[in-house]
């Protein structure tokens, strides 16, 4: 409770926050699974997307960085802009990322013929560098559902002005979320080569 007897903005927002933190993950695993032309919905796959997706998460990097700069310099006004840019972007990189899943067919790693499978030339072909790109997407997917409900309680509480929770859950928010981040670029620079032309 504040000092009005009304509830803290924490307290007000934690169902929803925790509401949103399950729904966006089922949502995606749902969406990803759906492709418009099953709904009869004839639209070319939107493969100038992940370039621009990966480029978004390299930003956010950016921002994260940037942020943590401005706030260790004392400026909380554009630690602020930082943050909600960087959330700003998570968000459209999340819309991209279910648009292009929805009109284009799944790249598998090492996959060089592009027929969505990979055969024993292929898998030897992409030797260990695989199970690398797989432990980064696997760590990069887990870590991005994690994320969600830090990332929103930290913004929450800084709106809030709990400035000492806000910054004891930062800490550990702040190094996930660039994991998430710098990951999701690397995840696209390793499979870009296998995308269907």
């Amino acid at each position: 409770m504040n000092k009005q007897g009304e509830p803290s903005l924490e307290k007000r927002f934690k169902a929803s926050i925790i509401a949103v933190s399950i729904i966006i993950p089922v949502a995606v695993a749902v969406l990803f699974s759906v492709k418009l032309k099953d709904f009869g919905i004839e639209v070319e796959p939107l493969s100038f997307l992940p370039p621009i997706y990966a480029t978004i998460n390299g930003l956010t990097a950016l921002l994260l960085v940037m942020g943590v700069i401005a706030i260790k310099n004392g400026n909380q006004k554009v630690h602020q802009r930082f943050m909600t840019a960087a959330i700003a972007c998570s968000v459209a990189f999340l819309v991209m990322y279910v648009a292009y899943h929805m009109t284009a067919v799944s790249t598998v790693f090492g996959d060089i013929n592009a027929d969505g499978l990979l055969d024993e030339t292929e898998k030897t072909n992409a030797g260990s560098m695989r199970y690398v790109y797989l432990f980064i997407l696997l760590s990069h997917i887990l870590l991005s559902i994690i994320i969600i409900p830090m990332v929103l309680f930290t913004y929450v509480r800084a709106l809030s002005a709990q400035f000492d929770r806000h910054k004891k859950l930062a800490k550990i928010t702040f190094p996930i979320w660039l994991y998430v981040a710098i990951t999701g670029v690397i995840v696209y620079l390793m499979i870009s080569p296998y995308y269907a032309n």
